[in-house]
């Protein structure tokens, strides 16, 4: 059982995401092709024209490299060897390596890609379609991803971490297991939480292995392919656009003025391109590249190049080049035969920033999919909606305006002044006729004889309106509990929660109704039923 709304009635999303969903004319610049099933065949089209095939056979050397330690499932083994092939293209959604996957959400992303992998197979059967996860494993603010939260607990891994994150040796795990162990039951659906738990952190040498045997845990059977690009062999496929950014900094140039006509458009820009978008990376170090007095220096740090010198290090050690936000979706693109990028909302922002950068790096632009968003609700608190009569979207409401509104539903007395203020507005009718008709400047006096009483209405409703507040207080309670319980921190579901509190309820029944439930190209926020 599913039930839908529109992003635009939910009250979540940003006025660019909504103009988006919208194909308001404004933003046709910014895009290449709106995520309708027809528009792939063209973006098929151009994406073949302009990917470098001999990439293939790179990205398929690594791939199996980096799998070798794994049980690969028969499907995934077949996609990675698609890859091969140049009728095969990817559909894309990148992720930071939270713990444990982190909020919700990364499932929803994860899904909708599979997803959408498997719909294009069945409108294009002369194409292979491969669901890729590309890992953040170069990102390096831990503070963001050492967390997740599992009921009304904060399960963290609190230790000194600096670098890229994917690189983060798996140790001093025993007390992070200890703290999920204890808070979790001792149901199957527990035991197989905590077992996955341990084989990705206890077992897995690095951060980065221990996010793609959880994610191969869970998606094996489905064929995605999950890719770790912080490889030298594949960042010397990128070398001829890390050279343009350090040597001509044309990333910079071209995001300026996009972001200007985004902010001209009455939008946010969701990031500020740097001098140099590229960060160095060596073991416990990512840092920025900065260009002063004649020299490319590394920020907080002792390394510097001359002009010649950093030419050759790009070419003996191109896996030291880190790109920052501006430059990864390039690097993305770049390698992978790419037809569509699945973010969320922010991710979307900052891609509608760079789309004449891949111009000028003659890169195919990739279709830019808003990926699923769903609110879980159990049988009961879909029982207690119904109880208190309220819709779907009440749910998505402001607490104050949704309490308001119900008080004003469940009242046997009419709360809403309306007509008084109405018949009042009619009476000083009268009077400011008089007034014209004897002493104009008595208006002023009937002006604010008119406001006070006015006012004097308004105060009176609001008293009212607290009074049948006390009144009704236990419906009101049921009301915020349900919403805050649907709603943590005021925020969304999925933003909030992990996946865990959720499986350890409903198992293996958490993935197949995600799966079946979730439609990528159904551009609607999902409400979805399940029996815990």
């Amino acid at each position: 059982m599913s039930d839908c709304i529109a992003y635009q009635e939910t009250n979540y999303f940003s006025p660019l995401i909504i103009d988006y969903l919208n194909k308001k004319k404004t933003l046709d610049v910014f895009y290449n092709r709106f995520p309708d099933l027809k528009n792939f065949q063209k973006q098929i089209e151009e994406k073949q024209e302009n990917y470098k095939a001999e990439h293939r056979k790179i990205l398929v050397q690594e791939l199996q490299e980096q799998y070798k330690n794994l049980p690969v499932s028969k499907k995934v083994e077949t996609n990675i060897r698609a890859l091969e092939k140049d009728n095969t293209f990817t559909i894309t959604t990148g992720h930071q390596l939270n713990l444990f996957t982190g909020p919700l959400y990364f499932l929803y992303k994860i899904i909708s890609t599979i997803n959408l992998a498997e719909e294009l197979s069945v409108k294009y059967p002369l194409q292979n379609f491969v669901p890729v996860y590309w890992m953040a494993t170069e990102d390096h603010d831990f503070a963001e991803i050492n967390f997740f939260n599992y009921r009304e607990h904060k399960i963290s891994w609190d230790i000194d971490s600096s670098g890229a994150v994917g690189e983060l040796k798996t140790e001093r795990f025993d007390q992070v297991i200890q703290s999920f162990q204890s808070v979790l039951g001792d149901s199957e659906n527990a035991q197989y939480l905590i077992n996955l738990f341990k084989k990705a952190y206890a077992q897995q040498e690095t951060l980065a292995d221990a996010t793609r045997y959880i994610v191969h845990e869970l998606f094996q059977d489905t064929g995605l392919v999950i890719l770790d690009a912080n490889s030298k062999k594949l960042k010397e496929t990128f070398i001829p656009h890390i050279e343009d950014e350090v040597f001509n900094q044309t990333a910079y140039e071209q995001v300026e003025q996009t972001s200007q006509q985004l902010q001209e458009a009455n939008y946010r820009t969701q990031v500020n391109p740097r001098g140099i978008n590229l960060f160095y990376l060596k073991p416990n170090i990512r840092e920025r590249i900065l260009y002063e007095d004649g020299k490319f220096k590394v920020n907080n740090t002792v390394f510097e190049f001359t002009e010649s010198q950093i030419r050759k290090e790009i070419k003996e050690h191109p896996e030291r080049f880190s790109p920052n936000v501006i430059m990864r979706p390039l690097y993305q693109e770049t390698l992978l035969p790419n037809l569509c990028y699945i973010g969320g909302g922010g991710e979307l922002a900052y891609w509608f920033q760079l789309k004449p950068y891949f111009k000028s790096q003659k890169v195919t632009f990739p279709i830019l999919l808003l990926r699923n968003s769903a609110l879980i609700v159990s049988e009961k608190q879909q029982r207690k909606r119904k109880k208190l009569n309220l819709a779907i979207a009440d749910l998505f409401l402001d607490q104050n305006e949704l309490l308001t509104q119900k008080i004003k539903q469940l009242s046997a007395i009419q709360i809403d002044f309306s007509s008084q203020k109405k018949f009042l507005k009619k009476q000083f009718e009268d009077l400011y006729r008089l007034a014209n008709e004897t002493d104009k400047s008595f208006k002023g006096a009937v002006a604010a004889q008119e406001q006070k009483q006015i006012n004097g209405l308004m105060h009176l409703e609001k008293r009212l309106l607290k009074a049948q507040k006390r009144k009704l207080k236990e419906s009101l309670e049921r009301i915020m509990q349900l919403q805050n319980a649907l709603f943590p921190q005021k925020s969304l579901q999925e933003r909030q929660l992990n996946f865990a509190q959720f499986y350890e309820e409903n198992g293996e029944l958490l993935i197949k109704r995600l799966q079946n439930e979730l439609k990528p190209l159904d551009l609607r926020f999902k409400i979805i039923t399940l029996p815990y």
